[in-house]
C-alpha cells in the first residue's frame, strides 16, 4: 500500500476506476456460470459454480499479467483502446448474448462450458482493469480480487440492478471511453509528442471518448430499435 501513502490520489482514482469496470463488465462473466450449470442437479450446481470460478479467476490472472506486459510495448494501447471503444459502444448496443449459452446436464461439460465462455467475455474485463491500473500491481491485484466475488456472487443482483437502473449501463461505457482514452494518450508511441505539443490532450481526449461511446452506442441502439 506503498503507493496510497505516497500520492492518494492517484491511486483511489484508478481504483474507483476498477471497481466500476468491474461492476459493469462481471455481470454476464457471472451468468455465464449461472446459466451453464442451471441443468445440473443442485449438489453439481455448487460444484460448477466453484470449479467453474476457480478455473476462470486462474486464467483472468494470467490474461492480467500478461495484458500488463504488452501495454508497456509501442502501439498496444493504442490497440487497446480501439478495442475498448468498440466494448463501450457495443454494451448500449447489444444484448451481451447471453442467451446462447447452453447448459449442461454433466458437471464436466458444464466446467468446460464456464471456462470457455470466460475466456472470450474476459478479455474486456482484463483489458479494462490492466488500463485502469495504470502500471500499479498493487491496484491490478485489487481489480482481481474485486471480480472474485463479483463474479461468484453478484451476477443476479448486478442483473436486477442493470433492468432497473439502465443508467449504469451507460455510465460504464463512459467509463471505458474515458480508460480507453486515457490508454491512447499514453501509448509510448505517441505520449512523447503530445506531452512536447500539446499536453491538454491527456485530458480532452478520454473525455471525448466518454462522451463518444455514450453518443455513439445510444444513436445505433435508438437505429436498431427503429
Amino acid at each position: 500500500m506503498i503507493e496510497f501513502l505516497t500520492s492518494p490520489e492517484q491511486f483511489l482514482i484508478p481504483l474507483a476506476q476498477i471497481i466500476g469496470i468491474n461492476i459493469v463488465l462481471s455481470g454476464d462473466n457471472a451468468v455465464v456460470i449461472a446459466l451453464a450449470s442451471r441443468s445440473l442437479p443442485p449438489a453439481q450446481q455448487k460444484k460448477a459454480v466453484v470449479w467453474g470460478s476457480a478455473a476462470a479467476i486462474v486464467m483472468r490472472i494470467v490474461l492480467t499479467l500478461t495484458a500488463v506486459a504488452l501495454l508497456n510495448l509501442p502501439y498496444l494501447k493504442l490497440v487497446g483502446f480501439v478495442f475498448l471503444m468498440w466494448i463501450g459502444v457495443g454494451l448500449l448496443n447489444s444484448d451481451e448474448g447471453e442467451g446462447e449459452i447452453e447448459s449442461s446436464q454433466n458437471l464436466a461439460t458444464a466446467i468446460r462450458t464456464i471456462l470457455i465462455a470466460d475466456l472470450v467475455m474476459s478479455l474486456d474485463n482484463v483489458l479494462g482493469v490492466a488500463a485502469a491500473a495504470k502500471g500499479s500491481f498493487t491496484l491490478l491485484i485489487l481489480g482481481l480480487a474485486i471480480s472474485i466475488p463479483l463474479v461468484i456472487f453478484g451476477a443476479n443482483m448486478l442483473l436486477r440492478l442493470m433492468e432497473r437502473f439502465p443508467i449504469i449501463i451507460a455510465i460504464g461505457a463512459a467509463l471505458l471511453g474515458y480508460v480507453g482514452g486515457e490508454m491512447a494518450v499514453t501509448d509510448p508511441a505517441v505520449t512523447g509528442w503530445i506531452d512536447a505539443n500539446f499536453h491538454s490532450l491527456h485530458e480532452i481526449v478520454p473525455l471525448t471518448c466518454a462522451a463518444l461511446i455514450v453518443i455513439v452506442g445510444k444513436a445505433l441502439a435508438a437505429r436498431k430499435t427503429a
